[in-house]
């Protein structure tokens, strides 16, 4: 077949600029026709104004040099007119974007939106083959009830089902090409393996060309044959996936792989980050992965000797914990409906202890840390926390239960203040009734706080913009640990963070839970964080707790079917380079 030896799409000396500097340097990419290449790389590595420059969508001030050519298409796309660039997206490349609900049109029903690309681009005779078209591609990306799906709004779809309608419209027109940018980043663990299937499924269906961006080495591994790998605007290295993510050359590529196993860890225990890769053995394709695993597993917190006496005490207790929440009425007639978010669940955590919580949207974590920290009163049950009891407490009491808990969030960016400084924002907790420390005194202990931290003792002057994520989340903690609380509850702190500073935060807080004696509750839907950080983990579907216990038992051995579900859907480094052999 000679389509499948013709070059699809050919990217030479491909330069992205704005006036101040060169934000992707000679960008080079020949690829055929269905193949599927992977390209990696952090925050700030070029990816994203690569593919922006492929389809002509770079933002004002921002332009692109070099050549770009598609199959069946004369000339260089960099120099096409917008009326031909308009012609060629949608209908012979198309993209699909890592946050549906700001690509799709919030005032449209989902099967308007994938007939409109059909009709826009004349490849539906008319509306109402359009639409019966429409809704054959909802069904293509197995949406449930596909005819209701197209009558449907974005913002009755969840957001895995809002990323198959983007998929649906980025394949109407059955493109040449698809480009995928992080695709799947905000979606829980069992639906971002559906979508990634489904994505695969459907380029090897119909023979598209893939290009798939992402920071998560694992989904290349599992979707894309060829891997680029981009540090800083320049393509590092490039290669079959196999060889680069078993036989890395480049020190930065060698450096992205340790951090993002998580199976294995120094002589330390710790993980592996950029700075400290050049001990790290890459996974081999041919080993046994139990064996792997077994090699690189984890050090077991649990080691950590206690003390010879009594049993470690308890520091947090929940007993049949009820939250239900009352929604606004739909009818006079009815009464308004209910919804249950905690539906009785119980749990203990010895001091010292660090327990993992794990499960989807919807499965009632962010309730149960908004009760923990008495941001939220329960229906019914009980939460004792350091010594305090959150149920019913009154705002007097619940400033003692604050000094000894602190949150650290998902989101450093929209939980600090960006007009204060980094001193202010860290000594905030400091200044409430009863403490009685002078402002010279605040000052030595946020110092101390950014020395423990890895800041730099002149960061205290500084404002929140002027750092970068993982630095943000790094501030966040100085000022979660600044009074000294028992207990350090943390929502997702990792997961908007690239894989080199999510090893570097997660080193981090293991070192501070251990030097401070601390009790970590730490909620994720990432399994493979919380196996290498937590001693146990409870599981939560929908509210209830399915499944509890010491963290490695439950992940070697899921005794509930959700759990196995999670598990397997979890995508690790080593597991899918073995399958791809």
């Amino acid at each position: 077949m000679t389509t499948e030896t013709k070059t699809l799409l050919a990217v030479d000396g491909l330069n992205v600029r704005t006036p101040h500097r060169t934000l992707v340097h000679d960008f080079s990419l020949h690829m055929a026709h269905g193949e599927r290449i992977g390209l990696i790389g952090e925050s700030g590595s070029g990816k994203s104004m690569t593919t922006t420059a492929l389809l002509g969508l770079l933002p004002n001030g921002v332009t692109a040099d070099g050549s770009v050519h598609l199959d069946g298409h004369d000339g260089n796309l960099l120099e096409a007119p917008e009326s031909e660039l308009m012609r060629i997206r949608g209908r012979d490349m198309a993209m699909v974007f890592q946050e549906p609900l700001t690509a799709l049109n919030p005032l449209m029903r989902a099967g308007d939106q994938v007939a409109e690309i059909m009709l826009q681009h004349r490849l539906a005779p008319s509306k109402a083959e359009a639409r019966k078209r429409a809704i054959e591609m909802l069904d293509a990306v197995h949406l449930p009830d596909p005819a209701q799906a197209a009558r449907a709004y974005p913002h009755q779809l969840s957001g895995g089902q809002r990323q198959r309608v983007m998929l649906a419209m980025a394949l109407a027109n059955d493109p040449a090409l698809l480009l995928c940018d992080e695709p799947t980043t905000a979606l829980d663990v069992t639906v971002q393996r559906q979508v990634l299937d489904l994505i695969l499924e459907l380029v090897r269906e119909r023979g598209t060309g893939l290009l798939f961006i992402t920071h998560d080495l694992a989904v290349v591994a599992n979707m894309c044959t060829r891997v680029l790998v981009m540090n800083q605007g320049v393509v590092v290295e490039e290669g079959p996936t196999e060889d680069i993510f078993t036989k890395p050359q480049h020190p930065y590529t060698r450096g992205l792989l340790a951090a993002s196993d998580l199976e294995a860890t120094d002589a330390d225990g710790r993980l592996f980050t950029v700075a400290s890769a050049q001990d790290y053995v890459p996974p081999t394709v041919d080993a046994d992965p139990a064996a792997a695993s077994a090699e690189a597993a984890p050090p077991e917190p649990a080691e950590i000797p206690a003390a010879p006496d009594a049993p470690a005490e308890t520091v947090m207790k929940v007993t049949d914990l009820v939250r239900t929440y009352t929604r606004g009425r739909t009818s006079l007639f009815k009464p308004a409906p209910e919804v249950h978010a905690l539906k009785g669940i119980s749990f203990e955590v010895p001091r010292g202890g660090r327990l993992g919580v794990v499960g989807e949207s919807g499965s009632g974590k962010s309730t149960l840390l908004r009760i923990l920290a008495g941001l939220d009163q329960p229906t019914s049950g009980s939460a004792v926390v350091a010594g305090n009891e959150v149920a019913g407490a009154k705002e007097s009491q619940l400033r003692q239960l604050r000094q000894q808990l602190q949150i650290v969030f998902q989101d450093p960016m929209g939980s600090l203040d960006p007009r204060m400084t980094v001193e202010q924002i860290i000594s905030e907790p400091l200044l409430v009734r009863g403490r009685n420390e002078t402002a010279a005194e605040r000052s030595r202990m946020v110092a101390e706080m950014l020395e423990a931290v890895g800041l730099p003792a002149e960061s205290a002057a500084r404002y929140p913009h002027q750092f970068s994520g993982g630095q943000r989340q790094r501030i966040s903690i100085a000022r979660a640990l600044i009074c000294r609380p028992e207990v350090v509850v943390a929502d997702e702190p990792v997961s908007a963070l690239d894989v080199s500073v999510r090893a570097q935060v997660l080193n981090l807080l293991a070192d501070l839970v251990d030097e401070y004696g601390l009790t970590l509750v730490f909620v994720s839907h990432d399994l493979n964080v919380v196996r290498h950080l937590c001693d146990s983990v409870i599981v939560m579907q929908s509210g209830e707790i399915v499944e509890a216990g010491d963290t490695e038992t439950v992940y070697r051995d899921p005794q509930h079917p959700y759990t196995k579900r999670l598990i397997d859907s979890s995508l690790t480094l080593r597991q899918e380079l073995t399958h791809a052999s």
